[in-house]
């Protein structure tokens, strides 16, 4: 894996870790991350009326990219990425962690899932 990525992942880990613990003394809740990284095709622009312009994005690979990161939750990791990233991503795969193939709502097939150590 690019060691930039995985240096800014467990930056983000580190950081969400410790805002929680500031938060847990000050008796607010934690904040919960999950992050999917996924490589695709989207659309992307703004969207709207000249009163309400929003500014987004769109395509099959958002919809993937949305149920990967819900299947963080179920697989209780709170980083996954999709096969298409690791193809694009080169040298990644042998720090990788198969967890599997998993059926995406909206996906036509299952998809192959990896996670990382950090």
């Amino acid at each position: 894996m690019n060691p930039r990525l995985a240096e800014a992942l467990e930056q983000i880990l580190a950081r969400i870790e410790a805002l929680n613990g500031t938060e847990s003394v000050a008796g607010n809740p934690a904040l919960s991350l999950d992050i999917a990284l996924h490589a695709g095709e989207v659309t992307y622009g703004n969207i709207g009326t000249a009163d309400r312009l929003d500014f987004t994005v769109i395509g099959p690979a958002v919809n993937e990219a949305a149920r990967l990161e819900g299947l963080c939750k179920q697989l209780g990791k709170p980083i996954l990425i999709s096969k298409s990233f690791v193809g694009a991503a080169q040298g990644m795969r042998e720090q990788l962690l198969p967890v599997g193939r998993h059926p995406l709502r909206g996906v036509r097939e299952a998809q192959e899932v990896f996670t990382i150590y950090i």
